[in-house]
């Protein structure tokens, strides 16, 4: 990236920073799931997204027909980033992102050491396993790994991961692949407000549960920077037209976030002004009753 470009970028109110990188949009995609590469590519064009999340382990590069899904991604437009996927461990979260490096470097990528982790506690919930994931980011990070956590709602692990050294902390709305958006919206502000305490440039990226446009929206709303999905995508009866409707639901998102929605009550607040009225909201028959007085006395 040009010195040029990325003063630009910094310098734009919707840019976002991720470690070394700088993006404009704040919609990140997968790349599984999708009946075919070709679907998956047509998805991720009219999404908008710049960074898309690959699977390191072998099977999951390949179709049926040997293809390599990287071979269906512009690599002059997205930025891939390697995905542990599979890891129940630290020591295979670890071997896992050491692989997907291997593969930016042989891709003579510009940024070849970023990585998303995830370290699942089982494959029934798909939940993270807290201690593995802290454990897999100290050792990352200390190789000098960009790492992006995948994680729960949960603030306290949140802000002991970024003391870790992620740049990043992904807090899932909802389990994996559950299409329920964000469950524990009061949780998603604190990880938000704490993270963002000391660093407001510090990215917080909503990932895993979001099912529709207005899911995305909400994440943005609350003070998330990006979210990251997949499965509303692929899954959608339009995919290509869902990844549309969630590059605008982001954008909305952002959008009213930076504009400030207005407060709530309990009560009903006319929008039209009371002074002047023809007749007292009040007694209103009794109003109508003299006007036709007057009218028949004319």
């Amino acid at each position: 990236m040009t010195q040029t470009k990325e003063v630009e970028l910094a310098n734009e109110p919707k840019g976002l920073r991720i470690g070394s990188q700088l993006f404009r949009s704040r919609l990140l995609m997968g790349s599984g799931r999708f009946e075919s590469f070709e679907l998956m590519a047509a998805a991720i064009a009219a999404s908008g997204a710049e960074v898309v999340t690959f699977a390191v382990r072998r099977e999951r590069l390949y179709d049926s027909s040997g293809r390599n899904l990287l071979d269906f991604l512009d690599l002059q437009k997205l930025k891939l980033l390697p995905n542990t996927s599979g890891a129940y461990d630290a020591a295979t979260a670890v071997r896992l992102a050491r692989m997907g490096r291997e593969i930016l470097r042989s891709l003579e990528v510009a940024a070849d050491n970023w990585v998303k982790l995830e370290v699942l506690g089982d494959s029934r919930t798909l939940l993270p396993d807290p201690i593995e994931t802290l454990r897999a980011t100290e050792l990352l990070a200390a190789e000098g790994f960009e790492v992006l956590c995948y994680t729960s709602d949960d603030p306290i692990l949140a802000r002991r991961l970024k003391a870790a050294g992620a740049v990043s902390v992904m807090p899932a709305g909802s389990p994996i692949g559950s299409g329920l958006g964000v469950l524990n919206p009061h949780n998603l502000q604190t990880i938000v407000a704490d993270l963002k305490a000391t660093d407001p440039s510090f990215p917080v990226i909503v990932d895993a549960g979001i099912g529709t446009a207005s899911d995305a929206a909400l994440a943005l709303e609350l003070g998330a920077d990006a979210v990251l999905l997949n499965s509303a995508v692929a899954r959608a009866g339009d995919p290509v037209g869902m990844a549309r409707a969630m590059r605008l639901g982001v954008e909305a998102g952002i959008a009213a976030r930076a504009a400030g929605r207005m407060g709530k009550s309990k009560f009903a607040s006319a929008s039209s002004p009371e002074i002047g009225l023809l007749t007292s909201p009040v007694g209103v028959g009794a109003g109508r009753a003299e006007a036709v007085g007057k009218v028949k006395e004319n």
